[in-house]
């Protein structure tokens, strides 16, 4: 008797979604144009072979477009506001930070979540965001512009005190 074993596929963290029906055009098309966006934060502030640690800071009224996560990831909020996301499987959700509220995150093999962020409170909303390199997924790529700029050492060199 001869038995073939068929591994399961694994779907890729890097798939294209549609935008949820009921959206505004406008929400869609930004949707379907940023989903595969890997930038988590405004400035990547650092980055080693473990590590991706990003800053976002939003004014009142401002937003970050549409973003995909795909990496094991911990947010903690600097300051206190309200915010909305629209996220890739429709919901929309509302928060309220307090500086130090921590959420940790992880996805399988395959997952992602795809959301953004508005700043609908009248504070400065700033956060901290540390990926997590070695997860299931790989990273999705980034652009040099996102990358804080090094003065005075090498990108890897630890700080000696």
């Amino acid at each position: 008797m001869n038995t073939r074993i068929r591994k399961a596929r694994v779907p890729s963290a890097d798939r294209r979604i549609a935008a949820p029906e009921g959206w505004d055009p406008v929400l869609r098309a930004e949707f379907e144009t940023n989903q595969l966006n890997g930038c988590v934060g405004h400035v990547l502030v650092s980055e080693t072979e473990r590590v991706r640690v990003w800053s976002l800071r939003l004014r009142p009224g401002e937003r970050i477009g549409f973003h995909r996560h795909v990496l094991d990831y911990f947010w903690t909020a600097l300051s206190t506001g309200r915010a909305v996301s629209h996220f890739g499987d429709g919901r929309i959700g509302e928060s309220v930070y307090e500086p130090g509220l921590t959420r940790h995150m992880a996805f399988g093999p395959g997952d992602f979540m795809v959301h953004d962020l508005a700043n609908v409170g009248d504070t400065e909303l700033t956060f901290t965001t540390v990926e997590f390199l070695d997860s299931a997924n790989p990273p999705l790529p980034v652009p040099e512009h996102v990358r804080r700029e090094r003065q005075s050492f090498e990108r890897n060199e630890p700080i000696r005190l």
